[in-house]
Order: structure tokens, then sequence, then C-alpha cells
């Protein structure tokens, strides 16, 4: 598995990549938007994906975390997540 795989299971949000698997509930989930920020703003946020060469980031916003996604299928996984 090469990109990063995004599904939603139940009441969560299951992002897959190499062999991590992250977990979000659905719920916690405060906002959903493109990065134009080539590492993104936060310092703290967890990083998902290859940086390099990566056009697109996508942040999610929760309570506790934020997560960046470094992806070339920002448009797949953005509408997966806001579905």
């Amino acid at each position: 598995m090469l990109g990063i795989n995004v599904e939603k299971l139940n009441e969560n949000l299951i992002i897959n990549w190499q062999l991590s698997r992250i977990e979000i509930p659905i719920k916690e989930i405060n906002d959903v938007f493109l990065d134009p920020n080539y590492g993104g703003e936060e310092k703290s946020a967890v990083r998902i994906g290859f940086p390099y060469g990566s056009t697109d980031r996508i942040v999610i916003k929760t309570a506790n975390n934020t997560y960046i996604l470094f992806t070339t299928n920002a448009a797949s996984i953005m509408s997966k997540i806001v579905s």
C-alpha cells in the first residue's frame, strides 16, 4: 500500500498508511480543510504520508489532536471524510 487509505466505519474515520492505522471518532472532528502551508501550521500535528512530492495537505482538527495528511489524491480523500 503506497497511498493513504481513508474510510468511514461505524462512527469512526479510519486512516491506514503503510503499517499504521489511526481511528478518529467522527463526532470529535471539528474541522477539515486543505492547508496551503508546506509543513502545516501546527508543530505538534500528527503527520501521515510522504511530505516529499505531495502537493496537497489535508488537515483534520479534533479537540485533542491535529492530523495532516500528505497526499496527491486530496479530492477523493476529502469526499470520503466530509460525506
